[in-house]
């Protein structure tokens, strides 16, 4: 009989997901465990999975489209079942969705009156003219009142603009005045448009979208911050007798190791040595974990991520170097999914090979220890024996939750780790 296949919760506090894409097409025949399509959560693309033989009928949501958890996605038919009987099943439903119409906005222009045509205006009556007065000459004194000195100030007025009218073209209070008249009658002169100049270069600005990855990162890296006091241990270790190591296990095995691989297998048995740093904490209880799963920090196209790898204080190094491997590849393809990336109690960080000495990382809730890896290169060192040599050394900084982890014991988890590193050959055992 026909059924519908809904959309899965991929994610415990999401109540909708968006369905990246179809992998199968109206009218195709599947098998139990075919993968029909891919819903994005967060951090991972999860694959669904046909959970008995069928056939595809419709597609009732497109590619990239949200929908709520638990609502119809598709129709599906039994093998050999008439396909009318899907077909009801989508006309119940309403039919596959269809994008909506998109809305065109349309700008509408105000209506524009005419103006009333304005009835001519009668001709302002000229002002009467000032009874000329004899020509003063350049270079005479100018005569003029204390009254009309005064308001010539406060006018704006330059007495020498001014023509007297009094005895010996003395200027008085009545010149003033009808001086201000007529500048007032006089139109403004007029100000030269300033010459425009090219606005000053600005650096192009490209807006990038946050992607759904982005966001959930920021938000998570946000919220670690805040809410999880940080505190912060280093340590300088020698390299040395890891990298011989390295180089004994590369000749013999089938799968190269890397420096990365070995610190991973160190930091999940350090856990082991301190069981009490082995926790993560929450509003109610301590969880204190009997595994070391140990979360690996990818850098992917997509954005960090943060894999888990499983009992690392169980697998061999080359089996953890080929589960490590299998998740950045994985990671790069955006095909992790969600039970990949959540649990652990320790992340692993490392920007050694972009030849950064020394940095501290945000812890990855809940988790409650993240390792920052520098690089490893030659530097000063004074062995047990008090000698200066030269030695291959990196820098290790931990970031603890203080809520979960006091300072002694971060500290002694990194003095097992240390230990770890300066006696590798218990890594194999």
């Amino acid at each position: 009989m026909a059924f519908l296949l809904r959309m899965p919760g991929v994610s415990a506090d999401a109540d909708t997901a968006l369905l990246d894409h179809w992998a199968v097409s109206p009218g195709e025949k599947v098998s139990e465990g075919t993968v029909l399509g891919t819903v994005e959560t967060d951090k991972a693309l999860v694959e669904i999975e046909a959970d008995a033989d069928a056939v595809v009928h419709t597609l009732l949501v497109a590619d990239g489209t949200r929908a709520p958890v638990g609502d119809p996605i598709a129709v599906l038919s039994e093998p050999g079942e008439d396909p009318a009987v899907a077909a009801g099943l989508v006309a119940q439903l309403g039919g596959a969705s269809e994008p909506e119409p998109s809305v065109e906005t349309i700008a509408v222009a105000e209506d524009m009156q005419a103006p009333d045509p304005e009835t001519p205006k009668a001709p302002a009556a000229p002002a009467p003219e000032t009874p000329a007065a004899p020509a003063r000459r350049a270079g005479d004194r100018i005569f003029s009142s204390p009254l009309a000195r005064r308001l010539a100030k406060e006018y704006g007025l330059e007495l020498d603009d001014i023509p007297g009218t009094g005895p010996a073209n003395r200027i008085t209070k009545k010149d003033v005045e009808a001086a201000r008249a007529r500048a007032a009658q006089q139109p403004a002169p007029a100000v030269p448009a300033p010459t425009p100049t090219a606005p000053a270069p600005t650096a192009e600005v490209t807006r990038i979208p946050h992607t759904r990855l982005r966001r959930a990162i920021a938000s998570r890296l946000q919220a670690s911050k805040q809410n999880a006091p940080h505190f912060y241990l280093t340590r300088e270790l020698d390299l040395g007798p890891l990298l011989a190591l390295r180089a004994e296990v590369n000749a013999a095995a089938e799968r190269r190791v890397s420096v990365n691989d070995l610190l991973v297998k160190a930091a999940g048995l350090a856990l082991q040595r301190v069981p009490e740093a082995n926790v993560s904490w929450s509003d109610d209880e301590m969880l204190q974990y009997a595994g070391s799963d140990v979360a690996v920090a990818v850098a992917s196209e997509r954005g960090l991520v943060t894999p888990v790898i499983r009992g690392v204080e169980q697998l061999g190094i080359t089996a953890l170097a080929a589960a490590i491997s299998d998740v950045v590849t994985r990671a790069g393809e955006g095909r992790l999914q969600q039970r990949e990336l959540e649990g652990g109690s320790l992340t692993v960080s490392n920007l050694g090979m972009f030849g950064i000495d020394d940095f501290a990382a945000i812890l990855n809730p809940p988790q409650s220890t993240i390792l920052a890896i520098g690089t490893a290169k030659p530097r000063p060192w004074v062995d047990e024996s008090g000698q200066l040599s030269v030695a291959t050394t990196c820098r290790i900084t931990a970031s603890f939750d203080h809520r979960a982890i006091d300072g002694a014991l971060g500290a002694q988890y990194l003095q097992a780790l240390a230990a770890l590193i300066a006696h590798p050959i218990q890594l194999l055992i």
